[in-house]
């Protein structure tokens, strides 16, 4: 009892020195908080609604349609390697996600029974080895820059799983005799419902984020300037999946989707006010139903309760340490940071990978960042050390991983991530 009475007073007094010692009048700490507040704002405009929010739909669809049986088969602690390594190591490929909105889906997984090797190789994966993020360091800083990152992104998912296999492996041996132990699970709807189910909304996730590509002209700029129409098309079967899948309730879901059309009809020019009436109506209806669809809205809301304060406080870090998307400054001045990455030492190295774990990179927004860091001076071997670390870690996505998967293990992968991506710049600073 006393021991916690302790710990709360050492929060009051942590907290009453910092607001009595806080330096309110320095510029440059006004600028870092300003920028707290930038990346923060612009967070939640470009990330909350079209990424977090059908990421944590998704999580909740693996949480309770997707049989424990079957991510067991894949991606248990029992299963076999080559499987569950190739499977994680390649799901990137359809994600189009950053560190933070593959955040549910590793934690839906993990909670279903896959082993932490399999799970840790899809969490790094699934920002990592993103198609689009890759053609796009091809075009912009290099095809060998491009093929690097990629090969260096398979190798380490792998990799980085295993040895946290390796290192845990005793528990995850008590895991896999658990599951071994455990019963049989009763046949459900058929798999290719399920996937079905699914894969819409992955596309959903998928073509709403679908960025603007360097060119005016291709496949890339077609699928962009006709993402909301695909959005929309994807929207409409899973209207069709929640009626002849889901079984909920008709009415439920014809009011839902004529309230869609309705904002539709209303705002032709602002897309985003459709998905939202989308998403309150999805909220609505499932809340409302019984049996699958409550369970669904009850798993997604508990990642969203367990995920959103995290990544909040993590945000507004990172802004404060820094800066902010909008060229806010943080704490760390930026020519601090570009120049400690010239040349291609050691310590050049380690201190991209150390920044690039740290910082928070939306999907794509990378290669132009490390394109700036480039031309003011920075080597090839740090900027791949910071391709490697940065989209797959940030501040926010490890706050979120260590309540998962405990401080300990989070600090694991963490030095794996770092300690890989410094060994691959060196290497890679030496060839080219």
């Amino acid at each position: 009892m006393w021991k916690e009475e302790y710990k709360t007073l050492l929060w009051i007094l942590g907290f009453f020195l910092l607001a009595y010692w806080m330096p309110v009048d320095n510029v440059a700490f006004r600028e870092a908080l300003i920028s707290a507040f930038e990346l923060t704002k612009w967070y939640a405009q470009e990330h909350v609604l079209l990424c977090l929010v059908p990421a944590f739909f998704i999580a909740g669809v693996i949480a309770v349609f997707v049989s424990q049986a079957a991510v067991i088969r894949y991606f248990g602690a029992g299963a076999k390697k080559w499987l569950s390594y190739a499977v994680a190591a390649v799901s990137g490929t359809i994600l189009a996600v950053c560190s933070c909105t593959i955040l549910p889906l590793f934690s839906g997984i993990h909670k279903r029974g896959a082993g932490l090797g399999p799970a840790i190789a899809f969490l790094y994966s699934g920002p990592a080895i993103n198609i689009l993020a890759i053609i796009l360091t091809a075009r912009i800083l290099g095809l060998e820059m491009g093929i690097a990152r990629i090969v260096g992104a398979v190798v380490f998912s792998v990799v980085i799983g295993l040895i946290m296999h390796a290192v845990y492996r005793h528990e995850e041996s008590a895991r896999a005799e658990a599951q071994v132990a455990m019963p049989a699970a009763e046949a459900g709807r058929p798999l290719w419902q399920t996937a079905f189910h699914f894969f819409v909304l992955v596309f959903i996730l998928i073509f709403a984020n679908w960025g603007r590509p360097d060119t005016d002209s291709g496949v890339w700029y077609l699928l962009y300037h006709y993402k909301w129409p695909i959005t929309a098309l994807s929207g409409i079967l899973f209207t069709g999946s929640l009626l002849f899948i889901l079984r909920l309730n008709k009415w439920y879901v014809a009011s839902g989707f004529i309230l869609v059309l309705l904002s539709y009809f209303i705002r032709p020019d602002n897309p985003l006010i459709p998905f939202i009436v989308a998403v309150i109506a999805l909220s609505v209806i499932l809340s409302l139903s019984r049996g699958e669809g409550q369970e669904w809205m009850g798993e997604s809301w508990g990642f969203a309760r367990q995920i959103l304060p995290l990544l909040a406080a993590g945000v507004l870090a990172a802004g404060f340490l820094l800066g902010s998307q909008e060229g806010g400054r943080g704490v760390i001045p930026n020519e601090w940071i570009a120049g400690l990455v010239g040349g291609n030492s050691v310590f050049a190295n380690f201190f991209a990978s150390i920044v690039g774990a740290f910082m928070y990179f939306a999907t794509l927004t990378e290669v132009p960042i490390l394109q700036g860091l480039i031309n003011a001076g920075m080597g090839k071997g740090p900027a791949l050390a910071l391709l490697l670390a940065g989209p797959a870690l940030s501040l926010p996505n490890m706050l979120v991983i260590r309540d998962v998967i405990g401080t300990q293990k989070t600090m694991v992968y963490v030095a794996l991530v770092v300690v890989m991506a410094t060994l691959s710049g060196l290497i890679y600073g030496l060839l080219f």
